[in-house]
């Protein structure tokens, strides 16, 4: 076999691995945005001022934020339901340092703390955990496109054939839903003013790069004979090409059905695309094509898993928007974030329940054919895991008060409650911050991001042989892959420079 049929077959004919493993591979990115928060706080009760050091923060964020997550998806992977006990430990570790040591300067007692916590009142105009959220999904994701063609990083958790539910499966759900959490149906604040088709409009000129990296994507990839999952999305389509059509068909619907109602479309497409799976040979063209011989003759049949996916993946984006619009209702304080953090959990958990049913009526998951379940699957984790990233603001708000003066960039601001006379505003030092934190850094250049790690992955792909490297060369090659993108978006921002221009 050639270099390129080995490395199609070793990301081929995979299974996924188990819903509970994928749990607690979700809390490590929650954990370690706990831990660099403690030890930022832990810093300023040291020093009394914050890391002002570029150099010192960058390595500080990569350190905790990313490496982590690195070494739980190749050498750690044996050992992933300890990792979430161990970051836990030690966050706790932290915690118990930074208050002993405010108890020792004569804080406020831990009752009067507490009730100041649940009497505090949060900037109600930027939620943290939607910005963490679509970084941690985009670094994710860029770890895993690369790091799954080495032998370190286990097969369980790259893309399933058919059935199953890996890791990669669950990014590209991820991927969507963190794009509808912030897409203009969401952040428009009242629709009345605005033409009914205005967002269409707008996401039509928006998609253009998505479609232009799609086809660069496909140019590049036949040009130099690289190595692609054909039954992926099919012989032309990419998930550029998937991510924009998604969204021009959601600014549709949405334009033609109020969006408070997004859920009930969401539901009503994704049952409906199921019943033509369970009741129609839909299913049977996908997986065999036409013939039942997996021919690939004809766009449609040459794309068929890309194209007949798409219905899964635009029912996955409504169901977000719904989600979004209900994250951005007005609640300021402490108590109203808490009840919206138990909801999400209680959604999670009613999901996870419906998807078992959904599994022993219907078929199992699917992200080839982005089934009924494979969307309950996606939905359940992404709110799951945005619940993850809730509880961790939430825990270093309470946190911060022990330690008055401390700052957290990408951590919720305490603001003055509703008919204060005092001045509303960000905590001091806190947009000083922000241009000295890589998610900050990566979340103003999110679509650069992802194509830089794409054509580095593809760049490493062509000179080293990935499928017999050793597991320290592995981590070498991965985290100096990481440190360059996590670099060029830190500098980008320090020099206040978006590339964005559409």
């Amino acid at each position: 076999m050639s270099q390129k049929q080995l490395k199609e077959a070793f990301i081929s004919n995979l299974n996924g691995t188990s819903l509970l493993e994928i749990s607690a591979g979700l809390s490590l990115a929650p954990l370690c945005l706990l831990c660099r928060g403690l030890l930022l706080i832990l810093y300023h009760l040291h020093y009394g001022k914050p890391v002002s050091s570029r150099k010192y923060s960058l390595l500080l964020d990569f350190l905790v934020l990313v490496s982590p997550l690195l070494f739980s998806c190749t050498v750690l992977s044996p050992i992933i339901f300890f990792m979430p006990l161990i970051l836990a430990a030690f966050c706790a570790g932290i915690f118990s340092k930074i208050y002993s040591q405010s108890k020792r300067e004569a804080r406020a007692p831990f009752g009067q703390v507490v009730k100041e916590f649940q009497k505090t009142y949060l900037d109600p105009e930027y939620i943290p955990a939607i910005t963490v959220f679509r970084v941690y999904v985009n670094v994710l994701t860029s770890i895993s496109i690369l790091a799954v063609d080495f032998p370190q990083y286990p097969r369980r958790y790259a893309k399933a054939e058919t059935y199953g539910t890996g890791v990669m499966d669950l990014g590209v759900g991820a991927f969507i839903f963190g794009n509808a959490l912030v897409c203009p149906e969401v952040r428009q604040k009242s629709s009345r003013t605005q033409p009914k088709f205005s967002n269409l409009a707008r996401q039509l000129l928006s998609v253009w790069p998505l479609i232009s990296l799609g086809i660069g994507r496909l140019l590049s990839v036949k040009s130099i004979e690289y190595h692609e999952h054909t039954s992926e999305y099919g012989v032309h389509w990419n998930f550029f090409f998937t991510l924009a059509f998604v969204r021009l068909a959601a600014s549709l619907l949405l334009a033609i059905f109020p969006k408070e109602k997004s859920w009930l479309v969401a539901l009503t497409l994704a049952v409906f695309y199921q019943l033509l799976l369970s009741t129609t040979s839909l299913k049977t063209f996908i997986l065999h094509g036409s013939d039942g011989r997996d021919s690939r003759l004809g766009f449609l049949d040459a794309n068929r898993e890309g194209l007949l996916s798409l219905p899964g993946y635009l029912a996955i984006y409504l169901a977000s928007v719904q989600v979004g619009l209900w994250l951005l209702q007005r609640r300021g304080s402490v108590r109203g974030w808490a009840a919206a953090l138990r909801a999400l959990f209680l959604a999670a958990l009613a999901l996870l329940v419906a998807l078992r049913a959904l599994q022993a009526c219907t078929e199992p998951v699917s992200r080839r054919m982005a089934n009924l379940p494979f969307c309950a699957w996606v939905l359940a984790h992404c709110l799951l895991l945005l619940g993850f990233f809730l509880a961790t603001d939430l825990s270093l708000v309470f946190t911060k008060l022990l330690v008055k003066g401390s700052s957290v960039p990408c951590c919720w601001s305490v603001v003055q409650p509703p008919g204060s006379s005092a001045k509303q505003g960000m905590e001091p030092g806190e947009d000083r911050l922000s241009h000295l934190c890589l998610i900050n850094a990566i979340n103003k250049n999110q679509l650069l991001f992802f194509l830089l790690a794409n054509v580095m992955t593809g760049a490493v792909n062509i000179l080293i042989d990935t499928l017999h490297s050793k597991a320290a060369f592995t981590l070498c090659i991965l985290h100096l892959y990481m440190f360059f993108n996590c670099l060029i978006m830190y500098i980008l921002r320090a020099r206040n420079i978006v590339l964005k221009f559409w």
